[in-house]
């Protein structure tokens, strides 16, 4: 029997390593824990090497939910929150010599957009959808930008960043947060098909080939990552990040939503 503590799950066959999320019971969020096997996993895979391409995967309908809301209401009291360390994990997964590929066969939301958009390459089901909720709950999608921004148009990344709004895997696509969007009956056929072409290249014109794709920026990365996670902190520490995160988890309506609502009342009496 598997161990219930291990989050992320990982198979390597035919130079492909996956890294699965394995944790549904929180719709795969962003915990220390997941985020700390996931590195661990994504090393190991980099020192291997028979494995010549990387795909992150998931169990359950959700590819990643974000970052670990209870995770993070517990950890306000010592005045930092475990969104800091999603800096190192984007900086792993778009440093990684060999090529990484995301499956996404459902949701994404929040930091979960993150992994997507470090990855070289992402598929996802046309049925996925995906949006940047962060400003709904008192937040800022800072730490992800670093990743994100360079995938997004940015009239796209305007509209979606400022709305929080839901959008689906052919936009996604359209604006270049993935790949390709295709049905979900054939993702894991079109995964295949990216695999198989990804084994097929040379392993040190593979890395090459990365680097030339990442300048003029990739030096600049992880500093710029560091001071995004600062202010991704500051956000979910300010009275609004509490608040936004509080109102979730009690599945209520925050104040600045609730204040609308009795001012439309007011008005409409």
């Amino acid at each position: 029997m598997t161990s219930p503590d291990v989050l992320v799950r990982v198979a390597t066959a035919r130079g492909v390593t996956t890294l699965t999320l394995d944790s549904p019971h929180n719709r795969n969020a962003l915990s220390t824990a997941l985020m700390t096997q996931l590195l661990a996993g994504l090393g190991d895979a980099i020192a291997d090497e028979t494995v010549r391409a990387i795909v992150l995967d998931h169990t359950g309908p959700v590819f990643c939910s974000g970052a670990d809301l209870k995770e993070t209401a517990a950890a306000y009291a010592s005045g930092t929150v475990p969104a800091g360390m999603l800096g190192d994990v984007l900086a792993a997964i778009w440093e990684c010599p060999k090529p990484v590929l995301a499956r996404v066969g459902g949701p994404a939301r929040a930091g979960g957009l993150g992994l997507i958009a470090a990855a070289d390459l992402a598929v996802c089901a046309d049925e996925a959808t995906f949006a940047f909720t962060e400003v709904r709950i008192g937040v800022i999608p800072a730490v992800i930008s670093a990743t994100v921004l360079p995938r997004l148009h940015p009239r796209a990344a305007a509209e979606l960043y400022l709305t929080g709004d839901t959008f689906d895997g052919r936009r996604a696509a359209q604006v270049g947060l993935v790949t390709t969007s295709v049905p979900a009956a054939e993702l894991d056929a079109a995964v295949r098909g990216y695999c198989d072409s990804l084994v097929r290249g040379a392993p040190g014109a593979l890395a090459g080939a990365k680097e030339l794709l990442r300048r003029p920026g990739t030096a600049e990365l992880r500093a710029d990552l560091a001071r995004l996670s600062a202010l991704s902190t500051s956000y979910f520490l300010s009275d609004e990040g509490r608040e936004g995160v509080t109102a979730f988890r009690e599945k209520r309506l925050t104040r600045w939503v609730a204040a609308l609502d009795a001012g439309s009342a007011e008005h409409a009496g």
